[in-house]
């Protein structure tokens, strides 16, 4: 079995890691475990040849960061933070896409997680803004990130073409400046 890296950031229930090749048959069986939790929202990887595709585009495009919430009382995959479509220059900003797996859901592990995220995004990787677009029946990541501090910013019809279909979204944001998560990793 490979080493587990050195995590980026530390919480007290949480360690925020890349995302790794290595990770594919953990974070496939996550997914299928999860399948009910997740349609019809987001469609994370399920088999080895899809995760491999994922986790190439997140490892060698820099335009895009990886993340991996991981529980740290068992070292299990607890979900997912992905930044996409980051842009360096005088827009400093990108999108965040996210998933809990459902043996961690409802135990606050993405909340920390998202505040280890934020603290990397607007420290390390230097940037201003993060933007989430989340379908406004999708209640749990509206209120996910209602607890990171982001605010809403507006509606975006027929924005993402998901499951088949474009789907109408709720723009959600936060800058380096507003409060965000209060505690240890916020």
């Amino acid at each position: 079995m490979p080493a587990v890296p050195t995590p980026l950031a530390e919480g007290p229930r949480t360690l925020l890691r890349p995302c790794r090749h290595e990770d594919a048959g953990e974070f496939t069986a996550a997914a299928r475990a999860s399948w009910a939790l997740h349609h019809p929202w987001l469609f994370p990887p399920e088999h080895a040849e899809a995760y491999a595709q994922y986790a190439s585009r997140l490892i060698g495009d820099p335009a895009k960061a990886g993340f991996l919430v991981c529980a740290r009382d068992d070292g299990r995959i607890a979900g997912f933070i992905n930044i996409n479509n980051i842009v360096q220059g005088g827009f400093q900003s990108g999108a965040l896409g996210y998933g809990a797996f459902a043996h961690a859901a409802g135990r606050g592990l993405m909340t920390e997680g998202l505040g280890l995220v934020l603290r990397h995004a607007f420290g390390p990787l230097g940037l201003h803004r993060l933007e989430a677009n989340i379908q406004p029946l999708n209640t749990g990541s509206i209120a996910l990130v209602r607890r990171a501090g982001f605010r809403l910013e507006g509606f975006s019809p027929d924005f993402l073409h998901i499951d088949g279909a474009w789907r109408d979204h709720e723009r959600w944001a936060v800058t380096a400046e507003m409060p965000a998560l209060s505690g240890p990793c916020g």
